[in-house]
């Protein structure tokens, strides 16, 4: 992911707090060995603030073998993303159909060590913690005991527990651009008023005006 300077995280604080914010669902990327296209399999993830990510996938996934070849892998989250028209982003005196149209968005990469969890009791933990995140409040589905009625389940799943060793973390909010034109595509957002451009507001705002 090219990270320009002005788009870079301000510090670990906005990146951490920005997945914290509700963002639990990613792309979990494997290479594995001499491989032609990496696994990439959409997953639900729990993201302990520091440096710990647990989940779990399906036994027969794909991306086990990948995993077990090189236990590396990177966990993508994209939100905040919206399409600005040429217009929008015009510099002072740039004729609009030279103009150069753009996306903005907010991802976070974090490339991980990767340990894969087959215990049957670390499994119900990891079970646990990601229904007690998700479930309604109240849920009758809690707890997952491997003792229990979800002995025979836990066998169809694997659990995964990755160690994040490198973050590059984005926030593309026309932060090369002046303060008029960062005025005009605040207004531009504020007007086409979608929930995805009021949080891209948001991060324009916060980040450069």
């Amino acid at each position: 992911m090219l990270v320009h300077p002005w788009d870079a995280a301000l510090d670990d604080r906005e990146w951490r707090e920005w997945l914290a914010d509700g963002r639990d669902f990613g792309q979990l990327i494997a290479v594995g060995r001499e491989r032609d296209l990496p696994v990439v399999a959409p997953a639900h993830f729990l993201f302990d603030g520091d440096s710990t990510v647990r989940l779990h996938l399906a036994r027969p996934n794909p991306i086990w073998a990948a995993l077990e070849e090189r236990p590396r892998a990177l966990l993508t989250v994209i939100d905040d993303y919206v399409y600005a028209p040429s217009e929008w982003g015009r510099n002072d005196g740039q004729a609009v159909e030279r103009a150069v149209p753009t996306s903005y968005y907010a991802s976070v990469q974090l490339a991980c060590d990767v340990r894969i969890v087959d215990g049957a009791e670390e499994k119900a933990r990891i079970l646990n913690a990601q229904l007690a995140h998700f479930e309604p409040a109240g849920s009758v589905r809690l707890p997952v005991e491997a003792d229990g009625d979800d002995r025979r389940l836990l066998p169809g799943i694997r659990g995964l527990e990755l160690t994040v060793t490198d973050v590059r973390a984005k926030f593309k909010y026309a932060g090369n651009k002046d303060r008029a034109v960062l005025e005009r595509i605040a207004e531009r957002l504020g007007e086409r008023g979608t929930e995805p451009d009021r949080r891209a507001l948001g991060h324009l705002r916060r980040r450069h005006l």
